[in-house]
């Protein structure tokens, strides 16, 4: 793993905080070790990928919507539009997301512009919600870290489209004093060898199925 923040090539030390955006997951998770995690906060409704997914599609671009955004958002100011922050700070879940409304803002955004008869500015659209999004993701993120006393945050499933948030955790970390380290983007979108590293490490602890064992594609049904 490489680090932006911290100056060190090496892997982080154990405990240290996960940050996953993916397009079915956005999670804070803290890891003691190899199978020994806590989850810290989640979305409450659409994943980051998803909203993106979903921002993409208002805007006629291509799936996936995370690549599809940040090549336009390259074009956009991302200081144009004020979005509302998923970040949510609720006690009862204090490190938790909600992007449900952020789309829908943007829907209702170029609805609007559209009916005024307005020129719909898509770069700028998307340029300022992946602003939005990468925002509330680092600083929720470094502000967990902080709270929690952890030294290092791991961003995972980082695609192109996470370029913007990989860039504003490693700002923001590093005013913090909190180092980064940052997973290969190549290995970050390859399940074989996520799950692979996975497999090596409950190997290590004894823990492995026969072939007989069932597959789940969500949570276990009880």
């Amino acid at each position: 793993m490489r680090s932006f923040v911290g100056g060190s090539d090496a892997a982080p030390r154990f405990p240290f905080l996960a940050l996953i955006v993916s397009g079915g997951h956005t999670d804070l998770v803290r890891l003691s070790g190899h199978g020994e995690s806590q989850l810290i906060g989640a979305t409450r409704d659409d994943a980051a990928g998803e909203a993106f997914d979903k921002v993409a599609r208002i805007l006629g671009l291509g799936y996936p919507g995370g690549p599809a955004v940040d090549r336009l958002a390259r074009e956009g100011d991302p200081a144009a539009i004020t979005w509302p922050s998923p970040r949510l700070s609720d006690e009862l879940g204090r490190y938790d997301f909600s992007f449900s409304g952020l789309k829908t803002a943007v829907l209702y955004y170029t609805n609007r512009q559209r009916q005024m008869g307005n020129e719909i500015r898509t770069a700028d659209i998307a340029a300022s919600f992946q602003q939005t999004v990468a925002s509330s993701l680092a600083e929720t993120a470094v502000q967990a870290a902080r709270d929690l006393r952890l030294p290092a945050i791991v961003p995972g499933r980082g695609r192109r489209g996470q370029q913007r948030l990989r860039r504003r955790l490693a700002e923001l970390a590093g005013e913090a004093g909190l180092a980064v380290f940052m997973p290969p983007a190549r290995l970050c979108t390859d399940n074989a060898a996520m799950v692979a590293s996975l497999g090596y490490h409950d190997l290590l602890r004894g823990r492995f199925d026969g072939l007989d064992m069932t597959g789940y594609s969500r949570s276990r049904p009880r």
